[in-house]
């Protein structure tokens, strides 16, 4: 079974909570943005990566506004289930920007990244301009939308459409290329569901559209599908 939840932030009680015991062996556990545990590669974010490489579910993370751009790139790049990812660990994948994966039978378009409302106070040290997406990762994700006809099963990424973000309460004011990319995607893409983890909160916007932070939604299988199980290649 594949899941969704919102920004972990490298809080490892995250991963004790009464709503992920129900991700189990064999599941794929998708987080939409700010994973956090690859931060600054401190003795306790090693002892918590260590713990999330026991997990016996892969967790798949999209990146979001608070992540070390520089650390995360270091990683290794990898197929995994029809995609780029960089790979952390045996069980653990950073989505990569416009890349489309079929996860057990779900194709899922993936897009991390956005801006910091925050900026203001971490450009000095804690900020990396690589947060927010570039041309050319946009131009990637259309041409991979077209080679699958602009139809996918769900859309995970870590900010909201521009057009939902009055009535999340987000500063409208922040707009960037994504944004417009995003717009287009709900004109032009064929999806059931689109999942974001920005606002922190949990709410369904109608009739497509779905804030997550604590809650741990499971995605619907398309009917007529075989669940298939792939590693990450070495």
């Amino acid at each position: 079974m594949v899941y969704v939840t919102g920004d972990t932030h490298g809080d490892i009680s995250r991963f004790k909570s009464r709503e992920l015991k129900k991700v189990g062996k064999g599941d794929v556990l998708i987080i939409c943005g700010d994973f956090g545990f690859i931060w600054n590669r401190s003795k306790q974010e090693r002892a918590d990566l260590k713990k999330l490489m026991e997990k016996d579910y892969t967790i798949a993370f999209v990146d979001g506004c608070h992540e070390n751009f520089d650390l995360l790139e270091d990683y290794p790049l990898a197929d995994w289930n029809g995609g780029k990812v960089h790979k952390i660990a045996h069980n653990i994948v950073h989505l990569m920007r416009g890349q489309i994966y079929d996860i057990q039978g779900i194709r899922i378009f993936a897009f991390g990244g956005g801006v910091s409302q925050d900026y203001e106070f971490r450009h000095d040290s804690e900020w990396w301009e690589r947060e927010q997406p570039s041309h050319a990762e946009i131009i990637d994700g259309i041409k991979n939308l077209k080679e699958h006809h602009f139809e996918v099963d769900y859309v995970i990424t870590h900010e909201p459409p521009a057009s939902l973000k009055d009535c999340l309460g987000v500063d409208v004011f922040q707009r960037i290329e994504v944004h417009a990319f995003f717009e287009d995607i709900i004109k032009t893409v064929k999806f059931e569901r689109w999942y974001f983890g920005k606002c922190h909160i949990d709410k369904h916007i109608p009739l497509k559209f779905y804030s997550v932070f604590n809650t741990v939604t499971e995605l619907e299988l398309p009917e007529n599908v075989e669940i298939v199980y792939e590693e990450v290649d070495e």
